[in-house]
Parts: C-alpha cells; sequence; structure tokens
C-alpha cells in the first residue's frame, strides 16, 4: 500500500526531546515500513526516518523559534503535503494542535482515502488558558472525515457527533524497550512537559509525603509564560539535589535508562489525557506506574497487576510502598501483547482497508 503520512511541521520526527505526537508518528511509520508498506512522510527536514522524507523547511518550526500562535508555516506545510494526495492510495494526518485543524477544510474534496488521528481533545480554539469558538465554525468540513481517536475515553470526551473510523491506543516500539532483570534502583521518575495538567507538582508532593527519591525529567517550555512561572513556583523550590532532583530534557537513550532503572514511575495527571506514551514506555521497560484514574490510563494500567490506580495524592502516597507488589516481567508482556507499535500498526492498516472498500 503507498501511504502519505503527514505529520505537523512543527515538531521533527521522531522528536530530539519531548513529543508525544512525533513519537508516535515515527513509530507509526516505522512499522508500517517493516510490514512492506510504501511510505512517505511529510515532515520537517530535520526528521529521521526509514520512510521517504518530503519536507518544505530545513528544521521543525519550534527548532526555528517559531511560536505556536504563528501559523502561517504550519499552514503552507499542510497545503502542500496534500497538494500530493492524489498519488497515495491513503493519506494520514494527525490533529494535535490548534493549526492542524487547517486540514479539514483542506480536505473536504481530496478523493484519496484519508483518515485522521486524533490526539488532543477539543476545543482545539485555544491559546494557554484562553478557549474560543472556532471549534463550531469548522463542523461542516470535521464531521465528514474520517476520524480515529487514541482511546474509548478520548471517543466518549468528543463534545460532536463525528465520523470516528476507529479506535487505536497508542503503541511503542518493543525492539527500543526491552526488558531487563536488573534490579531496579531506589527511585521514583516522572516524565514530561512541566505544565499544571501534568501533575509534576503532584508527584514531588506524593513523594515527599511518602520520603522516597524522585528524579524529574522533561521539558521546560521557556517561551510559554504558563509553564515557565509554573516550574519556578511549583517545582523548582522543591528541588534539592538529594531528595527531589530535576536531570533536564531526555533523549531516546537517556529515558530508557531512567525508566528502566527506576522503581516506579508517578503518574498524577490532572486532565483527561486521551493517550498516556509515557506510561506505556515505563511499562514497556517493567517499570509500574502509579498513576491517576483520568482520561486513557484505566485502559492501560491493570491495577495491582501492571500498577496502581490511584484518584489522589493520599493515594499515590500509600501505594508508593507497594510498588514492589508489581512484577516487572508481567508489567513488560502486558505492553508487548497489547500496545506494541507493531500492534498499533497492524490496527492502522485494517483502517486503510476498509476506508479504500468504502471509496
Amino acid at each position: 500500500m503507498k501511504i502519505a503520512m503527514i505529520a505537523p511541521a512543527w515538531i521533527s520526527i521522531p522528536p530530539a526531546n519531548y513529543g508525544g505526537t512525533e513519537s508516535i508518528i515515527a513509530f507509526i511509520v516505522e512499522e508500517l515500513v517493516a510490514l512492506g508498506h510504501d511510505v512517505t512522510l511529510f515532515a520537517s527536514g530535520d526528521s529521521h526516518t526509514p520512510a521517504k522524507l518530503v519536507s518544505f523547511y530545513p528544521k521543525s518550526l519550534l527548532s526555528e523559534g517559531v511560536p505556536w500562535q504563528a501559523a502561517l508555516k504550519a499552514y503552507f506545510h499542510l497545503h502542500k503535503s496534500l497538494e500530493q494526495a492524489g498519488d497515495f492510495d491513503v493519506v494520514h494526518t494527525h490533529l494535535s494542535s490548534t493549526a492542524d485543524m487547517f486540514l479539514f477544510p483542506l480536505m473536504e474534496k481530496l478523493a484519496t482515502p484519508h483518515v485522521t488521528t486524533m490526539h488532543s481533545n477539543f476545543p482545539f480554539d485555544r491559546v494557554n488558558e484562553w478557549i474560543g469558538d472556532a471549534d463550531q465554525y469548522f463542523l461542516e468540513w470535521i464531521k465528514p472525515a474520517p476520524i480515529v481517536t487514541v482511546s474509548d475515553r478520548a471517543r466518549q470526551n468528543i463534545p460532536y457527533d463525528l465520523n470516528i473510523a476507529g479506535v487505536v491506543h497508542l503503541g511503542v516500539p518493543m525492539q527500543h524497550y526491552r526488558f531487563t532483570d536488573a534490579k531496579p534502583e531506589p527511585y521514583f521518575t516522572w516524565l514530561g512537559r512541566f505544565a499544571p495538567a501534568k501533575g509534576a507538582h503532584l508527584a514531588i508532593a506524593a513523594a515527599k509525603q511518602a520520603n522516597v527519591k524522585l528524579v524529574l525529567a522533561g521539558i521546560i517550555e521557556h517561551g510559554n509564560k504558563e509553564s515557565l512561572d509554573y516550574y519556578n513556583a511549583e517545582i523548582a523550590p522543591h528541588l534539592d539535589g538529594n531528595q527531589i532532583t530535576y536531570i533536564g530534557p531526555v533523549n531516546m537513550e537517556q529515558k530508557v535508562e531512567l525508566l528502566s532503572k527506576a522503581v516506579g514511575f508517578l503518574n498524577p495527571i490532572t486532565w483527561e489525557e486521551p493517550g498516556a506514551t509515557v506510561v506505556l514506555e515505563s511499562m514497556a521497560l517493567g517499570c509500574p506506574v502509579i498513576g491517576f484514574a483520568r482520561g486513557v490510563v484505566p485502559e492501560l494500567i491493570v491495577h495491582g497487576k501492571t500498577g496502581f490506580l490511584v484518584h489522589t495524592v493520599e493515594e499515590m502516597e500509600q501505594y508508593i510502598p507497594r510498588i514492589g507488589e508489581i512484577d516487572r516481567r508481567t508489567t513488560h508482556l502486558h505492553v508487548d501483547r497489547n500496545f506494541s507499535a507493531r500492534v498499533m500498526a497492524e490496527k492502522y492498516v485494517k483502517i486503510y482497508q476498509t476506508l479504500q472498500t468504502k471509496r
């Protein structure tokens, strides 16, 4: 099958550091190529892929200092990518940030079978805490478009009657997340983007109350005032270089080392997260997760078997001493059987085939 994979131009594929959507796009492309499909990835020129790469900019927009609100180059990338859509059997696009909404009017008359994976939640007309009403104006283009959600919960949270082509949970490439029997080191970890909804401050609170070490890793968005203010007020004052430490952004190799050596991962999210790549990455390496039962998390963690589902910091504190009850190999196998990148890619191929038969 000849497949066009159109990624947003904001972050390279795969991301140099943090980028959940971009990591998943990289995983899908890698597996589709391994399955023998002819894949062309439309992404920034600093991307690396086993597929054919078509780019309109040498570097990703964020790395060039383009702010999220400046959407003109993001639009140009999508427009030029879709101009070539007629050369493919199927076009796969991704809805993650506000600028991705331009996809739907651009695809209105697209004859090639196409599907869009929705990686985030409505509303998409938003800038930081500000929320607009433009989503409803785009519904005339969105409603006919086949949409895939990344969890059952994400599908339930859609406030509109859309054309849902299926639910495909995120998956991780197991060849990059090999299990080791080595005894974990006595620390917990948190990894992500520093924003209130990601809950790093709650992970700190739970670790302090349980008197365990916590290693934080991830991205501070220095161009985002909300993120910077949050880090300076809620995170930095607790960093003591001993119990609570921050090691900065991590690449793939560093992430694997961090997660595989940690005794457990704390994930106290406070929003309806549609997909949670880092939860799967952690469990794939055998590192069990204690997570708030929000969004997709209850669909990923088997309580008492691959981690623990909790609702408050106090509950998280209570389960931290019980992390040794979770068998790390069982945790790894749970991801291998249910949430591998190969399983994810095979589900997408079935959706592509269904779309072709409906053409």
